[in-house]
């Protein structure tokens, strides 16, 4: 056995299935604000306490108790707005749970990483990608340590899946850690309360279709006009019949208005989010909606025009455009990005870099093969060591959030996307189409290999560039080799590209007086095999 995986088949990544448009509200008054803090901070305690409800539940929550949490939460607000908060925690308990489950399997996984490790001699050789033995005894023992550390995780972790117990903070994890941490997250005492009591406000209104604007609850007009259906409790703040607050700014949706007009014109459901960013002291709607499913290009016809392989890398983009029978065409492409600064910065970058990538690819007609990457098992301490500089890189990587975005951008410019498997692609590059693509004038990377290696594997060729000769001899009487030109391409029997440097120490390559006339040559098929033979007449002089 080889013991290589077995490689997934490609696939037509399938369009995005919803669209989210921001606009800020500008122009609010003190008092639009004061209304929008109260409304956040009064639904914001109830999804709390929805939250907390539907955890205590565990496993047990059923329609039955839905349909109790809901009744609960339309006395203290309405019947809209608890279905929005109990909608909202379904999802988030779902992403809880999610997260727990992918946790257990990094911790089976290494856990599993270690005993395999150990069942070997030290210093032991890994073969096959598999690491090997520990290398002393000092880390053995360490290791020894680490793997109780696991195991006693493992064992909390296994129990709160079996009862359905999950840890959800409301506001995050991560801003609640910072609270300790002021100074080292650059803010004071009550820029922190303010950000905290802002991530934890909830107006957020699902869409209803066939209702006026679709939405009843959070209601913006074709003329921008913001208006909130407010809770029970707060109806007295309304300026507006129906218990209903009108903002006094308009909003503008600058990018796919014409769409939303379209959707609020026929009653369709659009979802509405209204969120203050502290830093920049300015409120925000996003506005969301479904798209129908889009019907997939068949991975065939994608392949008939060929296609541009790209491989993902901490801080590039690498692209190589390949023909129907998979060789490279031109040069390679590289789109950079950096991936430091602030958060806001490194999604820009990547946006640019896609921007970039999409519109050439646009511009000649081509498809886009990507890697169907997933480093969720992959970057664990445990299978890769002390490489901590090559863990930094895998967890720095902007998978999820360059492969959503990229799916959607491509959907807008109307390229295909077709995802590969993986597997050993940049090894087989490498090995197959670094060295052959070189030249004087062309430095190819193991990166841009990669990227012809990802090309060929989408158009259903091998990644090697030829198979194994013919099993009789060197001639041709078993049949071509199965991985070159189709037999109609032009140019197939032409001759071969000069290569730089002289192959003998007489005739330079491909300057023969017969270098390009292949009936000159024994091959077969040809007519200079077929030719009968004459005698030449002898000369009289002799």
């Amino acid at each position: 056995m080889s013991g290589l995986r077995e490689v997934a088949a490609p696939f037509v990544v399938p369009g995005p299935s919803g669209v989210a448009v921001r606009a800020g509200l500008k122009g609010l008054t003190g008092q639009d604000e004061t209304v929008l803090r109260r409304v956040g901070a009064l639904l914001g305690s109830l999804a709390s306490g929805d939250l907390k409800a539907s955890c205590a539940a565990g496993l047990e929550h059923d329609g039955a108790q839905w349909a109790r949490r809901k009744r609960a939460l339309t006395g203290e607000s309405s019947s809209r707005w608890a279905g929005s908060i109990t909608k909202a925690t379904h999802e988030q308990w779902a992403l809880a749970r999610r997260g727990q489950l992918a946790h257990l399997h990094s911790l089976q996984a290494g856990i599993d990483t270690i005993r395999r490790r150990f069942a070997q001699p030290l210093g032991a050789r890994g073969v096959q990608g598999a690491p090997g033995g520990y290398g002393s005894r000092r880390e053995w023992f360490a290791k020894a340590r680490r793997l109780h550390v696991l195991q006693d995780r493992l064992a909390r972790v296994r129990a709160d899946v079996e009862a359905g117990r999950v840890r959800v903070v409301r506001g995050g994890k991560k801003l609640l850690r910072a609270r300790h941490h002021l100074q080292a997250a650059g803010l004071t005492e009550d820029g922190w309360g303010l950000r905290w009591r802002a991530e934890r406000w909830f107006l957020r209104a699902d869409g209803e279709s066939g209702k006026r604007y679709g939405n009843e609850t959070i209601r913006i007009t074709p003329g921008g006009e913001v208006s909130i259906k407010l809770p029970a409790p707060l109806a007295g703040l309304a300026n507006a019949p129906h218990g209903r607050y009108v903002l006094t700014c308009r909003v503008a949706f600058r990018h796919r208005e014409e769409e939303w007009a379209d959707r609020i014109a026929a009653g369709r459901a659009v979802a509405y989010r209204l969120h203050y960013d502290t830093g920049r002291n300015r409120w925000y709607v996003t506005a969301a909606w479904q798209n129908p499913p889009v019907q997939t290009v068949p991975l065939q016809a994608v392949r008939a025009g060929g296609l541009a392989g790209v491989d993902l890398n901490a801080d590039h983009l690498a692209a190589w455009r390949l023909d129907t029978h998979g060789n490279p065409v031109g040069d390679p492409r590289r789109f950079a990005y950096t991936l430091t600064g602030t958060a806001q910065h490194r999604d820009a970058q990547v946006r640019h870099a896609l921007i970039r990538l999409l519109h050439w690819a646009a511009r000649h007609g081509l498809a886009l093969a990507i890697e169907d990457l997933d480093f969720a098992a992959e970057k664990t301490r445990e299978k890769h060591g002390r490489r901590k500089r090559f863990r930094k890189l895998l967890s720095g990587l902007p998978v999820a959030r360059l492969r959503a975005r990229l799916v959607s951008m491509a959907a807008e410019l109307g390229v295909t996307v077709v995802a590969v498997d993986p597997a050993y692609t940049s090894r087989w590059g490498a090995q197959h189409w670094q060295k052959p693509l070189t030249s004087t004038t062309r430095k190819p990377t193991r990166h841009d290999a990669a990227a012809v290696a990802i090309g060929r594997r989408a158009l259903g060729h091998p990644i090697r560039r030829r198979t194994a000769p013919p099993p009789h001899d060197r001639s041709d009487r078993a049949g071509h080799r199965t991985v070159q030109a189709a037999s109609g391409a032009p140019g197939r029997e032409g001759p071969r590209p000069r290569l730089p440097g002289p192959r003998t120490r007489s005739v330079p390559p491909g300057r023969g007086a017969k270098a390009g006339d292949q009936c000159a040559h024994n091959r077969s098929g040809h007519t200079a095999e077929h030719e009968p033979w004459h005698q030449g007449s002898l000369p009289l002089s002799f």
